[in-house]
């Protein structure tokens, strides 16, 4: 595809995050209706009022393109060329219980090289996230640089574990929850701080604006991770991704690509995933 028609998609998807971002800023403090429940996680009526929103925006600006969104998926699931994948509220918990620590999350995948993970027939080739409670809005296309409001970022620099803050995080199974524990209690004593933040899509730009210098989680579905990875790659950071068992479910290492050495030996059994 032509460069000027992934602008296209950027901006379109720019526009529906944006409006998702409205909603989602709006009924912040509103009484919550709860779309279904299970022990560690929630989805809400207005992540599926956010989806359909993203979708009326998405689908003049690519036809034929599907969407795989967290909330349903619209047009063929395995399309030929193109596909949307979407977070409508990525943070849902944070979002239900008043925390203003969440966003939205689109990417544009094309089938092709280079792979979004090892393996994988996608490659990402548009990133947005917008986080409404902020008025941040990142943004990326393959092969271009990484933006925040429009303005350049970069990966921090910081080499040193001792210097760096790390954000973990942990899917509701029992093996990610553990995975988590042990990483968190190895690092601890080893690092500047660890953070526990609730969305995924966030930690990724924190970590490619140098907020964050490192994010590592296991369970992650593709909906988490398609925007932000491209993010960090375009702010010059390493998005390192390894395909789980289950369906659609990843573990990802994030890092200002000074730090993966360094933190793969503090977990020497652990298999350092590959590069996407």
């Amino acid at each position: 595809m032509k460069s000027t028609r992934y602008s296209r998609c950027l901006e379109a998807a720019m526009e529906a995050a944006r409006q998702a971002g409205d909603l989602m800023r709006r009924n912040l403090l509103s009484p919550k209706k709860v779309h279904a429940t299970a022990a560690h996680d929630i989805k809400l009526e207005l992540d599926v009022r956010c989806q359909r929103r993203i979708e009326r925006i998405l689908g003049p600006a690519l036809p034929g393109a599907s969407l795989l969104g967290e909330e349903d998926v619209s047009g063929d699931p395995e399309p030929d060329r193109f596909r949307w994948v979407v977070d409508p509220i990525d943070g849902t918990v944070n979002y239900a219980h008043g925390l203003p620590h969440a966003c939205v999350s689109i990417a544009l995948q094309e089938r092709g090289e280079p792979a979004f993970c090892p393996g994988d027939p996608w490659s990402t080739r548009v990133g947005v996230v917008h986080d409404p409670f902020r008025n941040e809005l990142w943004t990326a296309v393959r092969g271009q640089a990484a933006r925040l409001n429009g303005r350049p970022i970069r990966v921090s620099d910081r080499a040193q574990l001792r210097q760096a803050i790390v954000a973990l995080g942990s899917a509701r199974d029992q093996a990610s929850l553990e995975a988590m524990i042990e990483r968190l209690r190895l690092l601890s004593p080893r690092v500047r701080k660890i953070r526990i933040m609730g969305s995924a899509a966030l930690d990724l730009v924190y970590v490619a604006a140098g907020r964050l210098d490192a994010y590592l989680e296991t369970g992650l579905r593709l909906w988490d991770i398609a925007a932000g990875g491209l993010i960090l790659e375009c702010a010059g950071g390493e998005f390192l991704c390894h395909p789980l068992d289950a369906a659609s479910s990843y573990r990802i290492w994030a890092t200002n690509g000074h730090l993966r050495r360094p933190i793969a030996r503090v977990f020497p059994q652990e298999p350092l995933p590959k590069l996407s």
